[in-house]
This record gives C-alpha cells, sequence and structure tokens, in this order.
C-alpha cells in the first residue's frame, strides 16, 4: 500500500453519501477539499472530530473550502450521525474500502492486546487541482481543527 504524501495526486472516487446522493473528487474541481477519514460513526474521539469541523464551517466556507468525512460506515448510519450531530458536509460511506485503500488508511491496529484493520484518523488537503497538499495522519482530534486551518493558510 502506497504512503500518500504532499504532491502526490489524490486518487479519484466515486462513492454514496448520505442522503443518498454520490461524490467523486472532479466534484470538487476548482475548490479546496479537507477530506477526512475517521473509524466510526457516534463514536467519542469521530463526534467530537466532526461537531469541530461543522462548527468551523464558516471559517471554511470564507476560504472557499469544502470538508467531506469518510468511513465504512452505510449511508444510513451516516444519515442518522448526521442529522443527530445537525453536521453540514457530506459523508462518504465506503463500505468495501476501496477509497480506504487508495488513500493508504486503511492500516493495522492494535488495542487492548489484540491487533486488528481498522481506519487510522487521517486528513488530507488537496488543492483546486486534485494535488494532495497536506497530510495528517494519525490526527489528535484536539488540536485537528487548528492544524488544519494552519495548513490552509499556507495554501494560496
Amino acid at each position: 500500500m502506497t504512503k500518500l504524501t504532499s504532491g502526490d495526486k489524490a486518487p479519484d472516487f466515486n462513492l454514496p453519501t448520505d442522503g443518498g446522493g454520490s461524490l467523486s473528487l472532479s466534484d470538487f474541481a476548482g475548490k479546496k477539499l479537507v477530506l477526512y477519514f475517521y473509524p466510526k460513526d457516534n463514536t467519542p474521539g469521530c463526534t467530537t472530530q466532526a461537531c469541530d469541523l461543522r462548527d468551523a464551517m464558516p471559517d471554511f466556507d470564507k476560504l472557499g473550502v469544502a470538508v467531506v468525512g469518510v468511513s465504512k460506515d452505510s449511508v444510513k448510519k451516516h444519515d442518522n450521525f448526521k442529522a443527530k450531530h445537525n453536521l453540514n458536509f457530506p459523508l462518504i460511506a465506503d463500505e468495501d474500502g476501496q477509497m480506504l485503500e487508495a488513500y493508504g488508511v486503511w492500516k493495522e491496529k492494535s488495542m487492548y492486546g489484540k491487533t486488528f484493520m481498522g481506519i487510522e484518523r487521517t486528513t488530507f488537503i488537496i488543492d483546486e487541482q486534485g494535488t494532495i497538499r497536506a497530510v495528517f495522519d494519525k490526527v489528535k482530534v484536539k488540536t485537528h481543527i487548528d492544524d488544519v486551518k494552519a495548513a490552509l493558510a499556507k495554501i494560496e
């Protein structure tokens, strides 16, 4: 599995979203995109991260930046998560893990002495031409928004 870094072309995707829609990378041509991968809807860290992004949307809107979340959860779970927390950005359902693999975020993890495959919380900032400009792997939820805003400020 390749590790994507700044300067790489972002892998294309076309997957279902909450609300019965679908999104592909080309939908964001000409716009900056904060693409974040998270383990699971309605878990404490993922909920905090999503709500922080929701609350920062006015700032992102001013900068012309779109935000999209991705996990293996189903569209139905995404619909519930989005409604429960009034999320104001789309959530992609990558149930077969194709996009997770393409972005290199499906990794072996360990918890309580057990190893398992799961999503490593990762955020990509993609520019208007579809080039990755910043990668945050092993995201720290507490500082995530500030880290993303600082990185966006450096991208012209």
